[in-house]
């Protein structure tokens, strides 16, 4: 608990007396949870909270309550931390600075030793870093913004069992997004009907299909079902292209034993993927990252569930530490946002979302929500799936905003063409490649998209038709998850 009634009083970090094991209630400030003058290590994990502390809460003693609770400390003082290296193993409140725009929520910048982390284990993070401090009453709100994480500790996890270089490689496919379609409706298929979306929107021009986050094994259609038809259909629509197909195979369920047993299926089929949920949980997406590496099979991951908590600006997880997580986890596809769709997207904030999962480096970058420096230390990239309410008319819009390591997935926008679902397939085709070359050619697609789109209709029905039923669809909504730093503009 926090004493508020005390007056406030800044302690030395290093103050012996033995005040500070006496029993009863310190301030967390007092037990050594805030340190304005440490200097973060090379070797210490980096987390940055947005703290909304209640009324008479002070924001320093907030921001070293939130430091102990994700680490050593509980409500009283306990003799206990006598008998350890307690000056190492405390986390450090370090800083704490007020959040532009507000009068209310504040920036706490906190160090944790690498020590108090077992070595690649998502699950042993995450069960400090938002472990129980959110739910503490002294805070009106806690949101995890960003983390930094040491080479030493990025060192100890695998990270993607493939990688956007070799999948490249896999597929044969280079210097263009990839193309891709989630079967819809989502459920109520039978097996072979389920089959025959696949096998149209293939034989069209997608590089990929994929079950989405709901499908399972229902009584309309038991997963082995599923599994037989949709990879008869990959392999009819790869032979008939000859071009290199896949279909993420959603392999979640209720047990690791079920998840295992859809995976080994998928691969005894041939599948070049297999697919899994977020909600899943940590150990079993690290478990099942393990085995796809064993394999030679590409992972996707979709974001199921994550807006419950990444959505909102003043309590929960932002989606760019989500990313890392995952990055270090091990997947090579996730859901990362379409800045166009009809999910939430700002361009600013997707753009970082999209370099955490691409670059080798992360340089800070408020503008994007970066707070840190992030060194990949060489871990392979992770692919970022587009996907939402996106369709052939927004071409222009993706490839500038999203750039050509991306998977731009247009379900409705493939499956609802009015000419048929093949039909939809050849209308992305035809609008990604004119769009590409317009682009290659040194045009200014932003600009110029909707021509280019346009002339390239004049000879494809399908895109004409794409472009007839979509072309002035818009999901013009304000995001709700936006940086908080933003340049201001200045007269010329």
């Amino acid at each position: 608990m926090l004493v508020t009634s005390l007056p406030w009083r800044m302690e030395s970090q290093h103050e012996r007396s033995a005040d500070r094991y006496r029993a009863g209630v310190l301030k967390y400030a007092q037990m050594g949870y805030w340190d304005p003058d440490y200097e973060p290590k090379e070797t210490d994990v980096l987390a940055l909270f947005r703290i909304t502390p209640q009324e008479g809460v002070d924001p320093q003693e907030a921001a070293a309550a939130v430091a102990g609770e994700s680490s050593t400390a509980t409500w009283t003082v306990v003799w206990t931390d006598r008998l350890t290296a307690a000056d190492v193993y405390r986390a450090k409140a370090y800083k704490v600075e007020p959040v532009p725009n507000s009068t209310e929520q504040y920036f706490a910048y906190i160090a944790y030793d690498i020590d108090l982390f077992e070595p690649g284990s998502i699950a042993n993070l995450t069960a400090s870093i938002i472990g129980n401090v959110f739910g503490f009453k002294p805070l009106k709100a806690l949101r995890l913004e960003d983390m930094r994480f040491p080479v030493a500790y990025v060192k100890t996890f695998d990270g993607p069992p493939t990688g956007i270089v070799v999948e490249r490689e896999r597929l044969d496919k280079f210097g263009r997004p990839l193309l891709g379609a989630t079967t819809k409706p989502k459920l109520g298929l039978s097996g072979r009907n389920y089959g025959r979306v696949v096998y149209e929107a293939l034989k069209g021009g997608l590089d990929f299909t994929k079950d989405d986050e709901n499908i399972n094994s229902q009584p309309f259609m038991h997963w082995r079902d599923r599994f037989g038809f949709v990879m008869e259909a990959v392999n009819r629509a790869s032979a008939a292209s000859g071009e290199v197909k896949g279909h993420y195979l959603n392999v979640t369920g209720a047990t690791m034993e079920d998840v295992y047993e859809r995976a080994e299926f998928a691969k005894e089929l041939g599948s070049v993927v297999v697919m899994i949920d977020l909600v899943i949980g940590y150990t079993a997406i690290q478990s099942i990252s393990k085995w796809a590496r064993r394999n030679d099979m590409l992972l996707h991951l979709h974001r199921a569930g994550a807006s419950t908590y990444t959505r909102q600006k003043n309590h929960g997880i932002s989606f760019r530490v989500i990313a890392k997580w995952m990055r270090l986890a091990g997947v090579d596809h996730i859901h990362a946002g379409t800045v166009v769709g009809k999910l939430e997207g700002d361009p600013n904030t997707i753009r970082g979302f999209y370099n955490i999962l691409r670059e080798p480096y992360n340089p800070s970058d408020l503008e994007s929500g970066l707070h840190f420096d992030q060194d990949w230390a060489g871990m392979r990239k992770v692919m970022p799936v587009a996907s939402g309410g996106i369709h052939a008319g927004q071409m222009h819009q993706l490839l500038t905003y999203l750039g050509d390591d991306v998977v731009l997935q247009f379900g409705g926008g493939t499956i609802g063409h009015p000419m048929g679902i093949q039909a939809g397939a050849i209308a992305n085709r035809v609008a990604l490649e004119a769009m590409v070359l317009a682009r290659n050619e040194g045009r200014d697609i932003w600009n110029e998209g909707p021509d280019i789109l346009a002339a390239a209709a004049r000879t494809c029905q399908p895109l004409k038709a794409a472009l007839d039923t979509w072309g002035e669809v818009t999901f013009d909504y304000t995001s709700t998850d936006t940086p908080d730093f933003v340049p201001t503009p200045t007269p010329a």
